[in-house]
């Protein structure tokens, strides 16, 4: 379930909703300060996109797979472009 921020922020950034529902069954977690979870798509998460939907959507996906969403409770807060590597801890 995305928040109004949730939605609002995908809408200005153009992140697809399907993206999103990507995001949540495929995308790797990193967990973040103040107890949320970072989901994004690494070589991992790739992969098990590219056997769910085939390999060809994800190759012409491009900067799609650059995003990133951040959850907490089962709510999507946010969702954005990543720039940077994510950490894991």
């Amino acid at each position: 379930m995305l928040t109004q921020h949730a939605q609002i922020r995908a809408q200005q950034r153009g992140i697809p909703p399907l993206v999103v529902q990507w995001l949540l069954e495929f995308g790797s977690e990193a967990k973040a300060p103040g107890g949320v979870t970072r989901r994004y798509f690494d070589k991992e998460a790739r992969r098990r996109l590219a056997s769910a939907v085939g390999s060809a959507v994800v190759d012409r996906m491009g900067d799609l797979m650059n995003l990133y969403l951040v959850e907490s409770a089962d709510k999507v807060i946010t969702t954005g472009v990543r720039t940077r590597r994510i950490k894991r801890s």
